[in-house]
């Protein structure tokens, strides 16, 4: 398999195996040769054909360059395209990481009430350190949760998470996305936009650690309808306060309308959890986002006494405006290719010094394959 086409940095990572294929290109396991460590390489192929992709791209790869966490998946490097203004593919260089969250609830093998702590430990320690650099990341889901034999989580796929730029702890955006529906907060059902808090992915949160707690998807609903009526079954119809806060109008009507439903208490939903989980499982899953408590507040629960020290665990810095200046404004293929480039030259420091005093950067430091071949470099 020619995994690496004209990338000449290649010949140091010495491919496995493929272990993921999507519509975005494939993932393999490799040998990093100058470290010794096994890594994960992504390769995403023709990230210009739609705009939209290519954004998503940048997003991600910059906010895991800004958002440093034990909690949080890192990027190792990125190769350096062979040119400039014509590069197609990217190549993004992980640490390499054994399943997923998704697989771990699949395969059921004995977990413990230890487990279902530390699991939900790591998450809400690597979302408070998210939220408190100012992003949402709004798609939290099993599949976006990576995991080690160790129990090692660490969350991964920003590629739909938001920066809130303005001068308010809420924002408001238009969603250009479907997140899975599953674990969508109930405020953005059927919403074309939404005013976004934190609280959307404590909602998120919550459904992963009830599926760890049953090995099923808490609310599989199959649409906005279905949604609703699944999360009421469990939580009882919403107090009209917080029905009116519902930006939807439809989603709005239906739940007033909707007969009274009485909440079915978490104990018999969940017969054999810890009471201290299901204490603030309700409380993360509370209807009303307002009731929700933020990640700092969780990780302070009396379910973590055992284990906590809130203050012991990072902050962010706030991610500033001017990294995210993209998303404010229509942007060309020409554009955010340069801005990729730009990306990737922060893995290249000697290549990113000329860059930025002016030089056009030269691709002398990695010659490409075929330059190789025509002099004998093996």
């Amino acid at each position: 398999m020619d995994f690496f086409t004209e990338y000449g940095e290649g010949n140091r990572y010495k491919i496995e195996e493929v272990i993921g294929k999507g519509s975005y290109g494939v993932v393999c396991s490799a040998l990093d040769t100058h470290t010794g460590e096994k890594v994960a390489i992504k390769k995403i192929n023709d990230i210009f054909e739609h705009v939209s992709d290519a954004t998503r791209i940048l997003r991600e790869i910059k906010l895991l360059r800004l958002l440093r966490h034990p909690d949080i998946v890192e990027i190792k490097h990125i190769l350096l395209p062979p040119s400039r203004r014509e590069f197609k593919d990217i190549y993004v260089v992980f640490e390499l990481m054994e399943s997923d969250l998704h697989q771990v609830i699949k395969a059921n093998d004995d977990l413990t009430p230890e487990h279902y702590q530390f699991f939900l430990y790591q998450l809400l320690r690597g979302l408070k350190y998210i939220h408190t650099a100012n992003v949402f990341h709004r798609d939290l889901k099993p599949k976006n949760i990576l995991a080690n034999a160790d129990c090692k989580l660490k969350i991964c796929d920003f590629g739909l998470a938001r920066v809130a730029i303005s001068d308010t702890p809420t924002a408001i955006f238009w969603t250009d996305y479907i997140a899975t529906r599953w674990y969508r907060a109930p405020e953005l059902c059927g919403s074309f936009f939404s005013k976004y808090t934190p609280a959307i992915d404590i909602w998120s949160i919550g459904c992963i650690f009830a599926e760890l707690l049953t090995g099923k998807p808490l609310f599989p609903g199959k649409n906005v309808v279905h949604q609703l009526d699944i999360i009421t079954d469990l939580l009882g119809t919403p107090a009209p306060e917080t029905i009116a806060r519902i930006r939807n109008e439809k989603a709005r009507r239906y739940l007033s309308s909707m007969r009274r439903k009485k909440p079915v208490p978490f104990t018999q939903k969940f017969p054999n959890a810890d009471p201290l989980a299901l204490n603030l499982l309700e409380r993360m899953l509370a209807f009303d986002p307002k009731y929700r408590p933020s990640a700092e507040e969780a990780l302070a629960d009396l379910y973590f006494k055992n284990i906590a020290s809130v203050d012991r665990e990072p902050s962010a810095q706030p991610i500033t405006k001017l990294e995210f200046e993209f998303e404010r404004r229509r942007i060309t293929k020409d554009d955010i290719r340069e801005l990729i480039y730009r990306e990737i030259l922060e893995y290249h420091p000697n290549m990113l010094r000329e860059f930025l005093e002016g030089a056009e950067p030269t691709n002398f430091m990695y010659p490409s394959r075929s330059f190789q071949k025509a002099i004998h470099i093996p």
